[in-house]
């Protein structure tokens, strides 16, 4: 059975019959006694409220008119049920014992919370003792932002060059091979492109290969420093060499090294 809710129409369709509600009511069907709008009524109900309608010669009320506005009803939610007097007596004693919680808490406040450096006042000092001992000692263990910088600069610009390489051979090969079929001209230019890339991936190798071999041949040499001759200048006029000879430097007051 489909519920649905009175109409100010289907109300005044209603009062038009004294006894309507009487000839309308059926088992199981909701009271019209003392409908109102919003109050339920079946569908049942408003076809016979249209029949009645039709044999009272009221033409002004037809179904569509009844049915205009009405919607679907819904029953109100039940209302909720009365607490016992068990769920009375403990609520009332959580009260009770959130209140005293809540007094002691204001008169006995607890104490602030401590801080780490207060909890553990020795903790600065040993950090301090700890990042001193583990400092780094020698100047390749700081690191070099700007050696990094550099890297990462040519390793891009490295990388923006190969690219510009690969496609201006590749757009050259396909500028070329215009009067080709379009897949012959796809797979040359494609060829073209990989070939270029190994190029330059290979004269790139043998560069950075050239650049490991002179760096290991100049590690082989040593440089040797050897001091040929020392004099020290005093205040006297003439200065006299260390070993035991004169020396043709004059009114000097500086050490020379002669390499």
């Amino acid at each position: 059975m489909v519920l649905l809710t009175v109409t100010s129409s289907i109300l005044e369709a209603l009062q038009s019959f004294p006894d309507g509600s009487s000839k309308l009511q059926r088992d199981g069907d909701p009271s019209l006694s003392d409908a109102h709008v919003g109050s339920p009524i079946s569908h049942g109900q408003i076809i016979e409220l249209w029949n009645l309608l039709k044999t009272g010669n009221h033409k002004e009320y037809s179904l569509e008119v009844l049915l205009r506005g009405s919607r679907v009803y819904v029953p109100p939610p039940p209302p909720k049920p009365e607490p016992s007097d068990e769920y009375k007596a403990l609520m009332a004693r959580l009260r009770r014992e959130e209140e005293e919680r809540a007094y002691e808490r204001m008169i006995n406040p607890a104490p602030p919370m401590e801080t780490f450096s207060q909890r553990f006042p020795s903790s600065t000092g040993m950090a301090r003792a700890f990042a001193e001992a583990n400092r780094p000692t020698r100047k390749e263990d700081m690191g070099d932002d700007d050696v990094t910088y550099d890297e990462v600069h040519r390793q891009l610009m490295l990388i923006f060059n190969f690219m510009v390489t690969i496609l201006g051979v590749a757009a050259t090969l396909w500028i070329l091979a215009r009067w080709w079929s379009t897949p012959a001209r796809i797979f040359l230019t494609m060829g073209g492109s990989i070939i270029a890339g190994v190029a330059e991936v290979a004269l790139y190798s043998g560069y950075v290969w050239h650049l490991g071999q002179a760096k290991k041949k100049d590690k082989t040499f040593k440089e040797v420093k050897e001091v040929v001759q020392t004099w020290v200048v005093g205040p006297e006029d003439k200065p006299i060499a260390i070993d035991g000879k004169e020396s043709a430097a004059e009114n000097t007051n500086l050490r020379r090294r002669k390499q």
